[in-house]
């Protein structure tokens, strides 16, 4: 039997006040029941002596605390996983928001996971295809790797992240693949998308969605991600399954943070962040990654819209340093109408030359990638010259440089969010425009496979 405490000194906002506690710890889920039989939730977030502070998820509003009683449950917030979890919907909170009935669950995990001791990973190196060149040819995603997507206000973040769920796979054939989809602090409408396209195109089968809307409590926007990452563990590391985490939109998570640290009256950090949020961030991505021994692994895919598009602000800033590269988002591309608008120059993956070459792409891949970005990197001086000086004052290679940037970002980068690339097409795009510029330019590809692919 549950101790009920009758010692509910305080409630504003999302924060109450519980005296005379006994044996409670951080985290604890606790339970505020009414007089007229209503039920509100919320976790412990401060032990001082005989006080602990609850934060409410549903809030305070309407709640009479002289007859409300406060029930501490002794665990922490889990979510109940099982096989049957895939191609259903829940909320923040883990809650069936599809329609079906309930899971049932097989096992129960705390949503903060367990820590991965650091000699037990293994290091990623299998190459998964998300069916995007620009990702696929130049910035490659391999299995166990989190690499975000930096985008801004206004551009199509919501659209590539629903084709890279229903397109990504890994090229094993006998690996069982699934997506972890969490929309963080997201609109009616940009979750309905998500969830209409998913079931229109089959992709719901093999994904588990989690929803926060933006009208729903901060404390659910918090807990979210990890819903996420708990299943995606519970699938990888128990099923065996080779699962994509994709989490969409990681600043809205950030001002859910803020938030309720400053309800919590803590010092805050640069731009009001609390000062954790570098630690906080890493309890997140760090929870990618395999597992020596095991079959399955985890693969994040974080996507953050950059307030005022600064690159410098702290959520891409301490994501960057966590994380292994960066996919970014370019306003400028976007403006020239091509989907999906990647600015492949400054995005980077640092491990995109773990999971390429003969046996898992195409032997050609890493020699192409290196040229393309050189290639593109010089017809884009190039244009920037052509700008100032006219295109008088370039050279005749210059000119060939220039006409291949804008030729790259029509045929290469742009290719409409319908359109499912295999590597091998990619590739065969970029020796297409490769084909453009004088071989004597080529000088990152081995002569071997200019001989194979470029005379050909």
């Amino acid at each position: 039997m549950l101790k009920e405490y009758k010692t509910i000194k305080e409630a504003v906002g999302p924060l109450m006040l519980v005296e005379g506690v006994e044996g409670v710890k951080y985290d604890e889920l606790v339970e505020i029941r009414e007089e007229g039989g209503g039920i509100r939730r919320g976790k412990v977030l401060e032990i001082n002596g005989d006080k602990a502070l609850v934060q409410l998820f549903e809030g305070s509003s309407g709640l009479k605390i002289s007859t409300a009683r406060a029930a501490f449950l002794g665990r922490g917030i889990e979510l109940g996983c099982a096989d049957e979890m895939l191609g259903r919907v829940f909320d923040g909170f883990g809650r069936v928001i599809d329609g079906g009935s309930p899971i049932i669950a097989e096992k129960r995990i705390n949503i903060n996971g367990e820590p991965i001791n650091p000699a037990a990973r293994d290091y990623p190196n299998e190459f998964i295809q998300t069916g995007i060149s620009a990702i696929d040819g130049l910035n490659t995603l391999v299995r166990g790797q989190k690499l975000p997507v930096f985008s801004a206000s206004g551009l199509p973040h919501a659209n590539l992240a629903a084709q890279i769920a229903r397109q990504a796979k890994v090229l094993k054939n006998d690996t069982k693949f699934a997506v972890v989809f969490a929309a963080i602090g997201i609109t009616f409408e940009e979750a309905d998308f998500f969830i209409s396209d998913f079931k229109k195109t089959g992709a719901i089968d093999r994904a588990v969605v989690f929803v926060n809307l933006a009208n729903d409590p901060a404390i659910e926007r918090i807990s979210t991600p990890r819903m996420a990452l708990t299943c995606a563990e519970y699938l990888a590391f128990e099923k065996g399954m080779q699962v994509l985490v994709i989490m969409t939109d990681i600043t809205n998570y950030a001002e859910a943070l803020r938030e309720v640290s400053a309800a919590r009256k803590e010092v805050p950090g640069r731009r009001g962040y609390p000062g954790y949020l570098y630690t906080d961030l890493a309890t997140i991505y760090e929870r990618a990654g395999k597992i020596k021994g095991k079959e399955g692994s985890i693969t994040q895919l974080p996507i953050l819209t950059m307030p005022e598009d600064d690159k410098t602000h702290p959520i891409p800033d301490l994501t960057g340093y966590i994380t292994e590269g960066q996919i970014i988002l370019s306003r400028e591309l976007n403006k020239k109408g091509i989907y999906p608008p990647i600015d492949v120059l400054p995005s980077l993956s640092r491990l995109k030359d773990k999971g390429i070459g003969a046996g898992t792409t195409r032997k050609d891949h890493a020699d192409t990638m290196n040229q393309l970005f050189a290639a593109y990197a010089n017809g884009k001086e190039a244009k920037e010259l052509s700008a100032i000086l006219g295109e008088s004052a370039l050279t005749e290679t210059d000119i060939k440089f220039a006409r291949f940037a804008d030729e790259f970002e029509k045929e290469y980068v742009s290719q409409g969010a319908n359109t499912n690339r295999d590597v091998a097409e990619t590739l065969d795009i970029g020796w297409k425009l490769l084909k453009k510029l004088p071989r004597a330019e080529l000088k990152r590809i081995r002569e071997q496979y200019l001989a194979e692919f470029f005379d050909a």
